[in-house]
This record gives structure tokens, C-alpha cells and sequence, in this order.
């Protein structure tokens, strides 16, 4: 019973792998659609873009709107936003302005679209955004962390560092080069695989404790450069339909970026909880309390 239950599975899989490669690309006045191996149009082409997701899906543009369809043309998420991205060859993040999902090869929302931002973390994890705050999800759609916390960033694969209500603790996996939370992250202080302590802000020595360096300030600098240099790349480039290579040699967006850039950028410095100028503000609160 078992071998037959192998085989069967076995049959699926090749019959799946075979539709998808059976189904192919076809461009015609500049637009995208599908035809099967004889020739037969699937879906005509209406698209801007079509790109494979996994072994069974697209993402696809219609003019500046975004989506997913499966090789038969149907489809699996609304061509409703602005903004995407692949993730790992088989996810694709969608969003407009709060309400960014990761999607999986089927349709199905692993992280639900109630987010303003979604990123990729070491160890298989995604921080998510919400409300200027920060939290860490899975790629099982998984909840390890709520978005409680004001700040949160790894300088290293195996170290995240966490900032919640104006105290900064770093959790460090001693066993690993890569950090990977317990499924219960409560238990992680008593786990010896983990290292958890404060981290002081003060360049000069503090016994028992870690230290924030000036290398860090420039992590999370950085860190508000890089969203809104990707965001403003979205907007000039990527959401417009056209391809980027072309777009490269016309250079009409050129003129537009120092501006857009600036507003994407003063966007994230603006979080109250985050950016470079944080610890300042946090700092001229408690003076003037």
C-alpha cells in the first residue's frame, strides 16, 4: 500500500513538473502571454510582465498593477498592486501602502498583506513592519515575534539585536553561524545553544555588558538609505511596465529620483522608534521630562 501511495506521488509530481514546463512564454506587440507545447494560446497576451514563480505560477503585470496567475492562465491574487518583489525563486511579495502580503506559488497569503514593509532576515526569518513598529516572522507564516519592538536588525548571521522600549538586548546563537529561535522564543534565555544581554549605548567600556558601536549607528543609517533607495528604484523603475534595460539607456526617470528618493528616505528616518536620529531624540525627551 505504501509503494502504491509512492508511486502515485511520484506520478503527481512528474505530471505537475510536466504541465509547467509544457507551458511557455509568447510575446506579441510588446505583451506577454502563455501557450501550451502545441502552440495553443493559453491566455493571450496582455501582460507587461510575466515572471515564473515555483513550479506553477506567474507573477504578472497589467499596466502598473501586479499579481499572480497559475499556467492556465487563471487567477490566484488580484492584479492590484503596485509593488513586488520574488523571494527565494517561489514567494512574491505584493503591497501597496500597507497592506504588503507574501504569497506562495498557489495564491496562499504564508504572511498575511496587513504589513507596511516585509524583508528578508538570516535564518529562513522575514521582518515585518507595521505601525513604526517591528516584529519576525517565518516562512510557515509563523509568528515568533510580534510587532512590539522599536527597532530590530542582525549585524551577523548568528546575532539580532532588538530594541523595546528604549532598552537594546542582542541575542546571540553561540552553536551556529546562523541564528535560528527556538519555536517557543521565551525559553531562549535558558536554551545554553543562546547568549542573550543588554547592549549599553556608550563607546567606553562597560563591564558585564555589550557595546552599541559607531558601526552600528552606521548599520542603521544604512538601513534607512537602502528601503528608500529600493523604493524609490519601485516607483521610478520597476511598477512602470517597462523593461529595466530600457529604461536604463532612456534615462527619463533620472531627473525624478533625487526628489522621490529624498521623500522615501525622509519617510523612514521620520519612524519615531528608528533611523540615525533616534537615540537623539530619545535622549532630548528624557531631558526636557
Amino acid at each position: 500500500m505504501k509503494r502504491l501511495l509512492l508511486l502515485i506521488s511520484i506520478i503527481f509530481l512528474l505530471l505537475q513538473n510536466i504541465s509547467f514546463a509544457a507551458t511557455e512564454i509568447y510575446s506579441e506587440e510588446n505583451k506577454f502571454g502563455l501557450k501550451d507545447s502545441s502552440g495553443e494560446i493559453i491566455t493571450k497576451a496582455q501582460y507587461n510582465k510575466l515572471i515564473r514563480l515555483g513550479d506553477n505560477a506567474f507573477i504578472a503585470q497589467k499596466k502598473s498593477k501586479f499579481g499572480i496567475i497559475d499556467t492556465k492562465g487563471e487567477i490566484l491574487v488580484p492584479l492590484k498592486y503596485r509593488h513586488t518583489e520574488r523571494v527565494l525563486g517561489k514567494y512574491a511579495k505584493l503591497g501597496n501602502y500597507g497592506d504588503f502580503g507574501l504569497y506562495d506559488s498557489t495564491g496562499f497569503a504564508v504572511i498575511p498583506p496587513v504589513y507596511d514593509s516585509i524583508d528578508l532576515l538570516f535564518g529562513g526569518m522575514l521582518l515585518t513592519y507595521k505601525n513604526y513598529k517591528y516584529g519576525v516572522s517565518d516562512f510557515n507564516g509563523k509568528v515568533i515575534f510580534d510587532n512590539i519592538f522599536d527597532d530590530l536588525y542582525m549585524p551577523k548571521p548568528n546575532i539580532m539585536r532588538i530594541e523595546y522600549n528604549g532598552q537594546w538586548y542582542e541575542i546571540e546563537q553561540v552553536s551556529s553561524e546562523t541564528l535560528k529561535l527556538p519555536d517557543d522564543v521565551k525559553t531562549v534565555k535558558d536554551n545554553e545553544n543562546f547568549k542573550v544581554s543588554n547592549i549599553v549605548v556608550n563607546t567606553g567600556v562597560a563591564s558585564g555588558y555589550s557595546v552599541l558601536t559607531f558601526s552600528d549607528y552606521l548599520i542603521k543609517l544604512f538601513s534607512s538609505i537602502s528601503p528608500a533607495h529600493e523604493d524609490t528604484i519601485d516607483q521610478l523603475m520597476l511598477s512602470q511596465g517597462a523593461e529595466t534595460v530600457s529604461i536604463l539607456i532612456k534615462l527619463t526617470w533620472l531627473p525624478r529620483y533625487p526628489f522621490t528618493y529624498a521623500r522615501n528616505y525622509y519617510k523612514y528616518v521620520r519612524n519615531p522608534n528608528n533611523g540615525p536620529l533616534a537615540e537623539i531624540r530619545n535622549k532630548l525627551k528624557k531631558k526636557f521630562k
